[in-house]
Formats: C-alpha cells, sequence, structure tokens
C-alpha cells in the first residue's frame, strides 16, 4: 500500500513539475517573444527536446504559434529558424481572474457618478507607481530612466522592456497587461498611465501601440531627455520633472503600424 501511495505522489510531482517548466515556458515568450526554441533551451538551462516537449504542448493547446524568422542577410542553406509567440489565449490565460468584477465597479461607478470618477480613480491606481520612482529618478542619469521604469513595471507584472528607437530616443514596450480586459472598455487606465510615464521620466511621451486596443504589445514612445539651462536646474537641481498639478506632455495617438511587434 505505502509503495502504490509513494508512486502515485511521484507521479503527482511528476506532473506538477512538468506543468511549472511548462508555465515557465509561456512566461518567458510572453515576455521576450517572439523567440528561438533554441533561444529558450538557453534561459531555461533545458535541453531540446524538453524544449520541442513544452512548446508542442503550448501550441497543441493554443497558448503559443510559431512563426517562420525573417532572414537577415543572405540566407543560408538550412530551414528559416522558427519563432515562437504568445497567441491572445495564451496571454490571456495571464490575465488577472477578477476582470470581470473590476470591470462591473468601474460601471457601475461610471453611471452613478460619471466618467471623470473614472479618471480620477485611473490616476489614482497609477499614482503609487509615480510616487514611489520620481524620487529615484533624480539619482538616476537620464539615459538609464526608462530602463529602470521598465524594471519597475516587470515587477509589477507587466513584462516591460526598454530598447533605443531607431528615430531617436527610446521606446518602452510592456509585453502583458494585467487590466487589459478592462482597459478596452475604459481607455482612462491606459490614458493614466501614459500620463505617469511623462511625470516619472520627466519628458513627452506618445503611447504608439496598446494591447487593449488590440496590439500584441503597448507600445511608448519616450522623446530624448533635455538637459535643463542654467535657470531650470535652480528651480530643480538635479531633475527637472513636470508640476503633476500640471498636465503632462504626452501624445496618446494609436499607430497602427505597430501592431504586430510594437516596434
Amino acid at each position: 500500500m505505502q509503495g502504490t501511495e509513494g508512486a502515485a505522489t511521484a507521479r503527482l510531482s511528476g506532473v506538477s513539475a512538468e506543468h511549472s517548466t511548462r508555465a515557465r515556458v509561456a512566461r518567458l515568450i510572453l515576455e521576450h517573444g517572439p523567440i528561438t526554441a533554441a533561444a529558450l533551451g538557453e534561459r531555461l538551462g533545458l535541453t531540446p527536446a524538453a524544449v520541442r516537449r513544452h512548446l508542442d504542448a503550448l501550441l497543441a493547446e493554443g497558448m503559443t504559434e510559431a512563426r517562420t524568422a525573417r532572414p537577415r542577410g543572405q540566407r543560408g542553406r538550412g530551414r528559416p529558424a522558427k519563432l515562437f509567440a504568445i497567441t491572445d489565449a495564451g496571454r490571456s490565460a495571464f490575465e488577472h481572474a477578477y476582470d470581470g468584477l473590476a470591470g462591473s465597479a468601474l460601471r457601475f461607478m461610471a453611471e452613478r457618478v460619471g466618467e471623470e470618477a473614472v479618471t480620477e480613480f485611473a490616476r489614482s491606481q497609477v499614482a503609487g507607481l509615480v510616487d514611489r520612482l520620481r524620487p529615484r529618478m533624480s539619482e538616476v542619469p537620464a539615459d538609464q530612466r526608462v530602463r529602470v521604469l521598465a524594471e519597475a513595471l516587470s515587477a509589477d507584472g507587466y513584462a516591460a522592456s526598454a530598447s533605443k528607437a531607431s528615430l531617436g530616443g527610446e521606446q518602452l514596450c510592456q509585453h502583458h497587461c494585467p487590466v487589459a480586459h478592462v482597459a478596452a472598455e475604459f481607455p482612462q487606465l491606459c490614458e493614466a498611465e501614459t500620463e505617469a510615464f511623462a511625470r516619472i521620466l520627466g519628458t513627452p511621451v506618445q503611447r504608439l501601440a496598446t494591447i487593449a486596443h488590440g496590439d500584441g504589445v503597448c507600445t511608448t514612445h519616450v522623446s530624448p531627455h533635455r538637459t535643463p539651462g542654467p535657470a531650470a536646474r535652480e528651480r530643480a537641481p538635479g531633475l527637472s520633472i513636470p508640476d503633476p498639478a500640471q498636465p503632462p506632455a504626452i501624445h496618446e495617438t494609436i499607430d497602427t503600424s505597430s501592431k504586430e511587434t510594437g516596434r
């Protein structure tokens, strides 16, 4: 009897470990995809066979999809590499379980109090991020601030990354949005977040794409940070950050050309 129980426990532990590893594979695809199987194996320390097993399962479940990598430079003789990307179903699996409740609460608020109450609520939700990061930004070099913001957003579950923009400035990408379903109905959530980014970074930002709008990635362009002149430095030593009481310099324009990759 004890032998049977031990075998059952071992099988359950194996299943649990298998699901845990598969979840890590899916999370990496969400955060870094589209990505190759080889890159996944390197990051997770898995053999090619193990990676392929998890990828096949995720593909069968509709959590991921395979794409053909576009060749760069001269094409070799081998097959084009496959890239694995998260699907809408896969992204939804990471969404918060209380989306329905949050949407109902905001609809109730909008009907009973008005749309302005929803806007005020949205701003209050990101106020903590602003309060937490603005003092820190005064000690961070201008060329590192977007990276610091991306790290803070990732810690909050947004799977964010920072990179240089081809036309100047930087690009902040959020590969996951815990409130995407609610934000699709209440864009005030995205607008408040964009305002917060402008205040935190102290420079104009422009929202190019959002997951809530149907894009694959939330993408925000951050204008180059201009060094303040002597008069501005006297008013705000170390960092020129917009006054929270003043409207931030943002452009909430959705560019559908950035839909697929956010680039």
